[in-house]
């Protein structure tokens, strides 16, 4: 495929957060962008306001003019998500007419295979570490192009360009099994939690996908992984193996001396090659200071350079969804984040239990997926019970259908919680005049973000 020779690109699914960084990447160079979402956010909004045309209904007529005169490539590129239903009335257009498809791995992979490509792959942290990886790179003015999975406040959007750099950042998904599209320069894995076991069948499974993975990574070359995962990359591609952690003295990169400053923190960081002092996240959470940890050491591995990587990690503002404080006032605290795996949730709990331990945790959780639920139910009971009061709203199907027996009801019999209720999204901002919360946590990767606003107007009108 000759990617320069693309006149129009239409995307079945616009509005996921990988989808439209590749728009925007498209749409960056010039070229005539449009497509279908099944609901209106801020980011399709966003989308809206740079010039790419959006409709909401799935109806192949909406289809844009241009690319049904013109269906093959290279002017024409239509590119789908695999988190798109199979029915969807556009998708079977395009097949009923033999129309030809790229997922939207494939195409990523094609753009990235002419930079050098640092790619972060993993159940969880991999969205953080690849946007500290960017913001490193800008800081330290090497540059990037990055496709990010979450919009990064510090540059307001989930890409950066480059017309100089020579590097490209790559969040690389398991789902679908889409990050074995790429070909990194060099990775790092952050972890191998169970998930995504409606793709993957068992555990032992993902272990081999993402050990595909890491078989990608250029021979010679590098790679990174979380100390004590158990991945054992093909000897015969000669990589160098290295790993980090939190604070772990066997690990190659880990955090020292690491100090609570309000609710930031401070470390040193050893490297095999000698002490980086005085680091600072100026965000949240002692999980973000091991994930800035895995961008320092892979930019490290790089070759960026000491002072690129400090200023990076103190000028990344965080992510939107990621232990993303929206309210700050009058003894309440409202924190969103995308947690929706029980590990997830259990490190995100600890967090907050370390940064305020006499505070009154209420958690608003929407679970993700009717399989998931199903299969780390007793995961999630355990996780969810370790807040101080729950608030749980239906399952978030996405491209599911029902499970007969799986619902919010059965798990919440599950959760050992005395303060527990079951609740809609149209009656929860109501429901909150009832809690008095201290610290408020949304917590979900369905669509209880449309509830993020609300929520806070709500506390603002009542909190004094």
């Amino acid at each position: 495929m000759l990617l320069d020779r693309i006149e129009r690109v239409y995307f079945l699914g616009i509005g996921g957060i990988g989808m439209s960084s590749l728009a925007r990447f498209f749409r960056s160079r010039g070229i005539a962008v449009a497509g279908y979402d099944r609901t209106v956010t801020p980011l399709t909004r966003a989308l809206e306001s740079e010039g790419i045309s959006i409709h909401y209904e799935d109806n192949p007529e909406e289809i844009p003019f241009a690319i049904r005169k013109h269906p093959s490539e290279p002017g024409s590129l239509i590119i789908y998500t695999p988190a798109i239903p199979k029915d969807m009335k556009e998708l079977n257009y395009f097949i009923d007419n033999e129309y030809l498809l790229h997922k939207r791995s494939e195409i990523l992979g094609l753009i990235t295979r002419s930079y050098e490509s640092l790619a972060v792959a993993g159940t969880h942290g991999k969205s953080t570490v690849t946007a500290m990886i960017a913001q490193i790179l800008i800081e330290s003015g090497e540059g990037c192009t990055a496709f990010l999975g979450a919009i990064s406040k510090s540059v307001n959007s989930n890409l950066v360009l480059s017309d100089q750099s020579h590097w490209a950042v790559v969040e690389a998904d398991e789902f679908d099994r889409s990050f074995l599209q790429l070909d990194p320069y060099m990775a790092c894995i952050t972890s191998m939690d169970p998930d995504h076991l409606d793709i993957y069948g068992d555990y032992k499974t993902l272990v081999q996908g993402f050990t595909d993975f890491a078989n990608r990574v250029r021979p010679e070359s590098q790679l990174l992984i979380k100390q004590g995962l158990t991945l054992e990359p093909d000897p015969r591609r000669n990589q160098k193996v290295l790993t980090y952690s939190l604070d772990n003295k066997e690990s190659d990169f880990y955090a020292r001396n690491i100090q609570q400053i309000g609710l930031s923190y401070s470390f040193d960081l050893v490297t095999p090659d000698g002490l980086i002092k005085d680091m600072l996240t100026c965000i949240p959470g002692i999980t973000n200071v091991e994930n800035a940890v895995a961008a320092s050491a892979l930019t490290r591995m790089a070759g960026i350079n000491t002072e690129g990587i400090r200023k990076g990690i103190k000028a990344f503002e965080g992510l939107v969804r990621r232990f993303d404080v929206r309210f700050n006032k009058g003894g309440v605290i409202y924190i969103d984040d995308y947690a929706h795996h029980p590990n997830e949730i259990n490190a995100l709990i600890k967090s907050i239990r370390l940064l305020f331990p006499d505070k009154k945790i209420t958690g608003i959780f929407q679970p993700h997926l009717f399989s998931r639920t199903r299969d780390f139910a007793e995961g999630f009971a355990a996780s969810l019970g370790k807040l101080d009061e729950l608030i749980l709203l239906d399952i978030y199907p996405a491209r599911e259908l029902p499970i007969p027996g799986v619902d919010s009801k059965m798990l919440l019999g599950l959760i050992d919680l005395d303060k527990k209720q079951l609740c809609s999204k149209a009656d929860l901002v109501k429901n909150l005049e009832m809690v008095q919360p201290e610290i408020l946590l949304t917590i979900g990767a369905g669509d209880i973000d449309q509830l993020i606003n609300p929520i806070t107007e709500y506390l603002k009108e009542h909190v004094a």
